[in-house]
């Protein structure tokens, strides 16, 4: 029964979803504004069946419904109800089915700012939501319907979700998170599609589809960082980031959404770059399509990845012909999008935000070469490749200092021709805190002085600083100029740039996080330890002793537990890795336990447990700066949620339906 009621609304919302492309397209063809009104009833309409499937394959997996296909698959009477719930999301069909339900919000939130803005591009950009929304209903309802009945006999029990998904609370959070930024990007290209299609983008219109590409942006590098938390604190190596082809799977649309978001600046303010920020928007919709692929095909081995399923080659097909219809709109459309004005001087922010975006571009470019090469090898040639770590290093390190130092000095140039002198004066103080820095490293005695760990350190110092002096400078002008007190200066700053502001703590938060990724990299220590119970090893400034084992029966898992206590210039504490052994699981996933300082992490992975508790084979890392990642993300966060605040400049902006349609 279950099974037929979200079939049905599924299939109520492909219907929404037809209608609503139809209307929406034919509305912008026709300058209706019934038709753009029906285009957002039929709209609303797939939103509600999205949204409402979604919590009918979620009541089926609570009330353990085993004659659904899907719940037979993934749930289990065991399973805590927590992981019940997120099991939702741990097999393709209700990824899938998940995928749908994000985009209905998405649509749904886009429908009612749109409502009285914008007429011209409004319909086309509605209609294109509900083409991709049609084509994910499509694939839940029929390639990978989770609603498919169970066979015959209905199984009393299942497995439970993969356990990879039930060995941590952030796999609560971090796969929503990936998709709030995957699906969110549908947004921004709707509304690219519709400054194509109309030929016109607007300093109203730029800012909104800033905003719009700005809030899954935001939830996407939420859902990268998460990622690496998750595989750091689950995986058991040490580690946050592997280049796995799934990683750079989500890391390849944050790049080109970064460089739109940069390039966004320049329509609203010079009148510049608007059919590259287009492009841009719509390369990033198609990397998200590519990423989907990736994860959900089964062409690439990875532990994110789902298993091979019959949705790869529709998927592929989809991808191909979004690509397709993408060129061929930019070839007849683009020139429509001129840019007005002289080109920008060598020396000014503009030229900055130019090879910010260069730069962005080439990242995405090696990145998808080596993610994507191997795979052409194989299907042209027949060969197996692998592109490892190595490679991506190499073309990596570079472009991010790079990127690191130009957001030193792309803000503090001038828009337009700056004066004479002007380069120099913002930069010198940055400049002398970046040579203070790198005297640090020297004198503090770090191998290889000229490595690009050191390089990251200096050019991070300066970039650093520059963003400090950028972000405080508003404050620092009222209290000089109009003498207001330090707080009204503060308040009065923040309330007209509030996304100025955000834009620079975003800045700060990047710097956190490439330093700590440096400095994480070059300065690991880690090795492999036999312990005997009572024995004590020293490692680095620690000494490791084993002190027994416990056994712990949970619902879901058993779990063997290392007690192994620490004494260190911290003091003297207990950690506790574990191998944690599920029903239908072969193979026991290992769980480190980790001690965080501000300057280093002690980790501890357990790789075998005697029986008795008196040996075990922990591998032991040292890993410096880690604490700064997360940190450095909580500091992204912050910034964007300050620029995504409403702005006074964004209010005024603001045009009604009827004013625009007259």
């Amino acid at each position: 029964m279950i099974g037929m009621v979200g079939d049905a609304v599924v299939l109520v919302g492909l219907a929404a979803a037809a209608a609503g492309t139809v209307t929406g397209f034919a509305a912008g063809a026709t300058g209706s504004l019934d038709l753009l009104r029906h285009a957002q009833r039929f709209a609303r309409a797939y939103s509600v069946a999205m949204i409402a499937a979604c919590l009918v394959m979620v009541y089926a997996l609570v009330t353990h419904d085993f004659s659904v296909k899907y719940v037979s698959k993934v749930g289990s009477l065991s399973t805590p109800l927590h992981i019940t719930i997120v099991s939702l999301w741990s097999s393709l069909e209700g990824s899938i089915l998940l995928w749908g339900a994000v985009l209905g919000a998405y649509i749904a939130a886009f429908v009612s700012w749109s409502r009285d803005r914008d007429v011209e591009e409004t319909p086309w950009a509605l209609g294109t939501m509900c083409l991709v929304g049609g084509f994910f209903a499509y694939l839940i309802a029929h390639p990978a319907n989770p609603f498919t009945p169970a066979p015959v006999p209905v199984p009393g029990d299942g497995p439970g979700p993969n356990p990879l998904l039930q060995n941590h609370l952030l796999m609560i959070i971090h796969p929503p998170s990936l998709y709030l930024g995957y699906v969110g990007m549908v947004v921004p290209f709707g509304m690219a599609i519709g400054s194509l299609v109309t030929g016109k983008l607007g300093p109203a219109w730029t800012r909104a589809l800033r905003t719009a590409l700005m809030w899954p942006w935001f939830f996407l590098t939420g859902g990268i960082v998460l990622g690496g938390w998750w595989a750091y604190e689950v995986l058991g190596w040490g580690g946050y980031w592997a280049w796995d082809p799934v990683e750079n799977a989500s890391l390849l649309p944050w790049l080109t959404a970064t460089a739109a978001l940069h390039a966004a600046m320049l329509p609203s303010r010079r009148g510049s770059l608007k059919g590259w920020t287009v492009t841009l928007v719509l390369v990033t919709f198609l990397l998200t399509l590519l990423g989907t692929f990736m994860t959900r095909s089964g062409v690439f081995n990875s532990v994110h990845a789902f298993t091979q399923s019959s949705i790869g080659p529709i998927f592929l097909g989809f991808l191909g012909v979004s690509l397709v219809a993408c060129v061929i709109l930019l070839a007849a459309r683009i020139d429509l999008l001129s840019t007005e004005g002289d080109p920008p001087a060598l020396v000014s922010r503009e030229a900055g935000f130019l090879v910010n975006n260069v730069l962005f571009v080439a990242l995405t470019f090696t990145v998808l070469l080596g993610t994507t090469f191997p795979l052409v090898m194989e299907a042209v040639k027949g060969v197996k490749l692998s592109v490892g770590e190595p490679y991506f290093n190499q073309v990596a390190i570079p472009a991010g200092i790079a990127i690191l130092f130009l957001m030193g000095v792309g803000p503090a140039l001038p828009w337009g021709e700056p004066s004479p002198g002007s380069a120099w004066r913002e930069l010198r103080w940055p400049g002398v805190a970046a040579v203070l820095a790198a005297g640090g490293v020297i004198v503090g005695g770090v191998d290889q002085a000229l490595s690009w760990t050191t390089l990251c350190v200096v050019v991070g110092t300066f970039a650093m600083g520059v963003t400090i002096r950028e972000a405080t400078r508003p404050v620092r002008v009222r209290m000089r100029e109009n003498g207001e007190p330090l707080g009204t200066a503060a308040w009065r700053a923040f309330s007209r740039g509030n996304r100025r502001l955000g834009g620079y703590i975003v800045h700060a938060g990047i710097v956190v996080i490439v330093v700590a990724v440096a400095v994480s990299h070059a300065f690991r220590v880690e090795r492999e330890l036999n312990i005997k119970a009572g024995e004590s090893v020293a490692f680095e400034e620690y000494t490791l002793t084993l002190v027994g084992r416990d056994d712990v029966t949970e619902p879901h898992r058993v779990r063997e537990i290392a007690r192994v206590e620490v004494t260190g210039p911290d003091g003297r504490f207990e950690l506790a890795p574990a191998l944690n052994r599920y029903g239908f699981s072969m193979n026991p996933i290992g769980t480190p336990d980790v001690h965080n300082t501000l300057t280093h992490d002690l980790y501890l992975s357990l790789l075998t447990l005697g029986a008795d508790g008196k040996t075990a084979g922990i591998h032991v890392y040292r890993n410096p700066g880690i604490l700064w990642l997360w940190v450095g993300w909580a500091i992204v966060s912050l910034g964007a949620l300050v620029a995504l605040l409403p702005s006074r400049a964004g209010k005024a902006a603001a045009k009604p339906v009827e004013q625009a349609a007259k």
